[in-house]
């Protein structure tokens, strides 16, 4: 059950509407890097968990919650540059210097166009659950996979990204109300990023987690090639790193390369079967002739 207070989490103001940035705030609510998937991701991932100790779970529904009010703010922010901005801007879109640039130069107007005249019709000058390109959400980003440990670190992944597209934003915003949105949200994608960290260590990241699942014996591994780097250089190089040499990470094994090479046979497959529909030579038969008494 949840409840739902309709105070913002964190003040959003718009000064300066912007069409063209309320687009590239979609990306933000809607995109793979965006807050309907952070959302979604802990809340699955609380609801599926399994566990001695039911904190984790109470801790994902915790910070989902909390996503589901940043989710608000950014769909708040989207509105007001909207419904604030001059006729013109809303009617022909904005020509944006960095979409162009990102975009090798192509004329981004009829894709800006396209996303905000849906934002205009679709949702009458309000967001929608979709990325900057009008892409709908569709949850194919959702990883809860039943192991605290592996959606630990894919929540570390999320909220980097996250960040990152925060910050992206941030140095693109022109509103001062825009950039303190954004820097709080920057800030609570810091402290998510430390607490799923927070958990692999509690865990016992350097020896209890990995690898993941660590319920599977090591034992019934290949042994020998489960802390080699394989190098697959055609002129056989091999990068140098921390992963080629000395203890591996979890402290079972010792790091090695292996220059990559073969380990079995090309592959034989047998005949194709009669009713599979394919040519006569597949399926092993002689090809038959018309009756030319027929």
């Amino acid at each position: 059950m949840y409840y739902h207070d309709k105070r913002l989490q964190y003040p959003v103001t718009v000064s300066e509407p912007d069409p063209a940035f309320a687009r590239a705030l979609q990306q933000a609510i809607g995109g793979v890097e965006g807050e309907i998937r952070v959302c979604m991701q802990y809340f699955f991932q609380a609801w599926g968990n399994r566990a001695p100790t039911t904190k984790y779970r109470d801790m994902l529904l915790h910070t989902a919650t909390e996503e589901i009010g940043h989710i608000e703010m950014l769909a708040t922010a989207v509105a007001l540059n909207l419904e604030k901005a001059p006729s013109h801007l809303q009617e022909e879109g904005v020509k944006d210097s960095i979409v162009g640039a990102v975009m090798g130069g192509e004329n981004p107007r009829h894709q800006i166009e396209g996303v905000i005249h849906k934002n205009l019709l679709s949702a009458g000058m309000a967001a929608m659950p979709m990325d900057s390109d009008g892409v709908p959400f569709n949850m194919s980003h959702i990883y809860a996979s039943g192991n605290v440990a592996a959606d630990m670190y894919c929540n570390v992944a999320a909220e980097s990204t996250g960040r990152v597209l925060a910050v992206r934003l941030f140095n693109m915003a022109h509103d001062e109300g825009m950039k303190k949105m954004l820097h709080y949200m920057i800030a609570r994608d810091t402290m998510h990023q430390q607490q799923w960290l927070a958990v692999i260590e509690e865990l016992g990241a350097e020896t209890g987690n990995l690898p993941i699942p660590n319920s599977f014996p090591q034992s019934q591994e290949d042994n020998e090639n489960n802390y080699n780097f394989y190098a697959t250089a055609a002129d056989g190089s091999v990068p140098e790193g921390r992963w080629t040499n000395g203890p591996s990470i979890d402290g079972r094994g010792e790091f090695t390369v292996f220059q990559n090479k073969p380990l079995g046979e090309e592959p034989v497959l047998g005949a194709a079967r009669p009713e599979s529909g394919a040519q006569a030579a597949q399926i092993g038969e002689a090809p038959q002739t018309l009756d030319s008494n027929r």
